[in-house]
């Protein structure tokens, strides 16, 4: 099993938006980044925990945790026109864009916010806090485990 954060904004998708959908899981679309989708694509796993992180908010930081249900498969908005995710050079055959499914398992009583991950010195390699724009990025298992704490603690 491996760790890792998820970026999301909170009004484009929530974890609330997670915890309803009606199918138990929601889809991880949307992922423009080739480095994410690498990672995405050739490394997430079925069962694997995933820190749920707002971004582009008022207040960044992890809401909550989520698990992967679903490994990597085409992301089926490449291929919609009418979607903002459409790639014209994508095809089923060569699909560019990957995406996996998750289930919601916690909200946080309160965001872990980026400002207060920043001030922990045992997350000061954390690739969030080195490489902050990358929308789906490893955590080991000794900052997963920090965080939940931190999340506990508040």
């Amino acid at each position: 099993m491996n760790y890792w954060l998820f970026k999301s904004e909170p009004d484009e998708y929530s974890l609330d938006d997670l915890a309803n959908e009606k199918q138990g899981f929601g889809v991880w679309d949307g992922i423009r980044n080739y480095q994410a989708r690498n990672i995405l694509r050739d490394q997430v796993s079925v069962n694997d925990k995933v820190l749920f992180y707002y971004s582009s908010c008022k207040i960044p930081g992890v809401a909550g945790i989520a698990q992967v249900v679903k490994s990597a498969y085409p992301d089926p908005a490449q291929f919609d026109p009418s979607s903002k995710y459409y790639d014209s050079k994508a095809t089923p055959e060569k699909p560019r864009w990957f995406c996996v499914d998750v289930k919601f398992v916690k909200k946080f009583d309160q965001v872990v916010t980026l400002k207060s991950l920043k001030m922990q010195q045992p997350l000061s390699e954390m690739t969030l806090l080195k490489q902050g724009r990358l929308s789906v990025q490893p955590v080991t298992e000794s900052e997963w485990h920090y965080i939940v704490t931190l999340a506990k603690a508040q």
